[in-house]
C-alpha cells in the first residue's frame, strides 16, 4: 500500500455492499477529512467485531466500528485502521430509514474522526460538531453522536 492509497478490506461482508462506493468515499474522507493521510477499513461480520471489541476493550457484545489510530511517530504517514460490523450497518440503516451503504460511510466517517484523534465522550462536544459538519458536507443523514442524543 502507497502512503496515498486507502486500503478496504471486505471479509464475510454481504454482497449487498456497493465496494467500489465504499472504496471511492474511503479516498474521499482521505482527501477531505484526513488531510491526505490515508487508513485501512475493515468490513466484516459481527463475529470479527465482537472478538476485536472482547480484545481490545474488553466489552463481550459486537459493536458497529472500531477504530485503532496509529502511532503519530510511525512512518508512512498511515492515520490508523477501523472495523465495520456490515450487520450492524445493516440493522441501523433500516432502523433509521436509510441505506446500508450511507450507514457504512456514516460509521466510515465516525471512525476516521476517531482516527484524528477525537473522541465524543470526553472532548466536550468538539467531535459532535466535526461530525456534524461533514455529514452535512458529505449529504449523509444523522450521524451516530447525533443519534445518541435523541
Amino acid at each position: 500500500m502507497s502512503a496515498s492509497d486507502n486500503q478496504v478490506l471486505f471479509r464475510r461482508a454481504p454482497a449487498a455492499i456497493r465496494r467500489r462506493g465504499v472504496k471511492a468515499f474511503a479516498k474521499i474522507l482521505r482527501d477531505q477529512v484526513a488531510s491526505g493521510r490515508p487508513f485501512e477499513c475493515l468490513i466484516t461480520d459481527d463475529r470479527e467485531l465482537h472478538a476485536l471489541n472482547a480484545r481490545f476493550l474488553g466489552k463481550q457484545y459486537p459493536t458497529d466500528v472500531l477504530s485503532f489510530p496509529a502511532d503519530p511517530q510511525a512512518e508512512g504517514g498511515l492515520l490508523g485502521s477501523m472495523a465495520i460490523s456490515a450487520q450492524r450497518a445493516r440493522e441501523q440503516a433500516r432502523q433509521f430509514g436509510h441505506s446500508l451503504q450511507e450507514e457504512i460511510q456514516i460509521l466510515m466517517l465516525h471512525g476516521v474522526l476517531h482516527l484524528l484523534g477525537m473522541d465524543h465522550e470526553t472532548d466536550r462536544g468538539r467531535m459532535a460538531r466535526a461530525e456534524a459538519d461533514w455529514r452535512t458536507r458529505l449529504g449523509l443523514p444523522a450521524g451516530l453522536i447525533e443519534r445518541v442524543k435523541a
